[in-house]
């Protein structure tokens, strides 16, 4: 039997369990494991598309009971690695369940994790782990044409202080631990105190950046003061959690109100389509550099809300002939923050006028210099460089200034990263 049959088998008794909890204490495993008391049977991640073409398994959908069930298990199973608490463990996926799966199991065993890209190469993997100083990786088997626990196995050989690997599905090479096999495993782990998490700026290798726990629910909280989330809606989201943009405005958004998540990595039309009939009530992310192949499809009825996603600098520029009942705009400014507005205007008006904006100031504030930079301080943008040795305390008092525009004249370029 598979470790996901076990789960949704053992939901009711994953419930009780977590009730006998000590309770929340932060962070974003503290989520999953409360919503999974107070709404066990309520979907929490899904995976949509040929994940069995992409991954060599189907699609799975998760109940918070289950997807808590099978954290508790993974991260007893890290906790018997006698790793030191807070030791340093990367997250290497394309996306989908698993890797939100692999997310919170680490926080729950009182470690940090560290959401590596995808889309690295064997060297840039290597200069990661090297770099942001990891004993430990989680990934999967399959990605596509790719072996991802195969690359690590090389990688493994490069860098001594990385201790263990471990990953989801069919074609785990020796050496590496079947994650599959840990979730088979009875007893769960009760999460601890978040210690936040480690992402790299502009996904380069040699940039790996820690935020807080305390600083992503911050994060979290601005985004959502935007256009509230609730606990009846999903998240359907074309971005992947390996970065702040990601994290924000899916899983953690998410599993903050106790809605659902959605994952469409890697994009297919055919699988798009079929997410988007579901009959559920949906808020929809997208980079922005889709919205205009997305003014081609009709939104169904279920679409509540489009967030619309940039990168710093960017060209807002709305897309002629694109509309969706409710509109957010999202403005990241590399993994320092996430400023979300309700729509490209009140976003642009934010950044020109920020003074006069009704932002959450408690939690993100903002001031514009004469050159048209942008200067921001407050918890959601507490963060720091990661180095090898002790964990960074951030200041969230300090401005932090972007140093160049965030906005591109018309003659520029459009924003291709999106």
């Amino acid at each position: 039997m598979s470790a996901f049959a076990v789960a949704e088998r053992t939901a009711d008794a994953a419930a009780d369990a977590f009730a006998r909890a000590e309770g929340p204490r932060g962070g974003l495993a503290a989520c999953l494991f409360a919503a999974a008391h107070a709404a066990p049977q309520r979907t929490a991640l899904r995976d949509s598309g040929d994940r069995a073409g992409w991954c060599g398994r189907p699609p799975i959908v998760w109940t918070y009971a289950a997807a808590a069930e099978i954290v508790g298990r993974l991260a007893r199973g890290i906790g018997g690695w006698r790793l030191p608490a807070g030791s340093r463990i990367g997250l290497w996926f394309s996306g989908g369940a698993e890797a939100a799966l692999a997310h919170l199991a680490v926080e729950t065993a009182g470690h940090l994790p560290c959401a590596m890209p995808a889309s690295w190469d064997d060297e840039q993997l290597a200069a990661g782990i090297e770099t942001a100083g990891l004993v430990g990786v989680l990934t999967e088997g399959r990605r596509g044409e790719r072996r991802p626990a195969e690359n690590l196995t090389r990688a493994a050989m490069r860098q001594f202080n990385l201790r263990y690997l471990a990953a989801f599905g069919p074609g785990v090479p020796d050496g590496v631990i079947s994650l599959d096999a840990m979730a088979l495993e009875r007893g769960v782990a009760a999460p601890g105190p978040s210690l936040g998490l480690v992402t790299f700026e502009g996904g380069e290798p040699d940039r790996p950046v820690y935020r807080p726990a305390a600083a992503l629910a911050a994060a979290i909280a601005a985004h959502l003061d935007a256009l509230p989330l609730t606990a009846d809606e999903r998240i359907l989201t074309l971005l992947p959690a390996h970065d702040l943009r990601g994290l924000v405005t899916g899983l953690g958004a998410a599993l903050t109100v106790g809605a659902g998540l959605e994952t469409v990595i890697p994009f297919d039309e055919a699988g798009f389509r079929a997410a988007l009939l579901r009959p559920v009530p949906t808020r929809l992310v997208a980079p922005a550099r889709i919205e205009p192949a997305l003014a081609a499809l009709p939104l169904p009825w279920t679409v509540r809300a489009l967030n619309v996603v940039h990168r710093a600098p960017a060209h807002l520029r709305a897309t002629p002939g694109f509309a969706a009942p409710q509109r957010l705009d999202s403005l990241t400014l590399g993994e320092e923050a996430v400023i979300t507005r309700p729509g490209l205007r009140d976003l642009a008006a934010t950044l020109a006028f920020p003074d006069r904006a009704p932002l959450p100031r408690a939690l993100l504030a903002l001031a514009r210099g004469a050159d048209g930079s942008l200067a921001y301080r407050g918890p959601a943008c507490a963060v720091a460089p990661l180095h090898r040795g002790d964990v960074p305390e951030p200041d969230a008092d300090t401005w932090r200034e972007t140093g160049r525009p965030v906005l591109l004249a018309q003659g520029d370029p459009d924003n291709a990263a999106g």
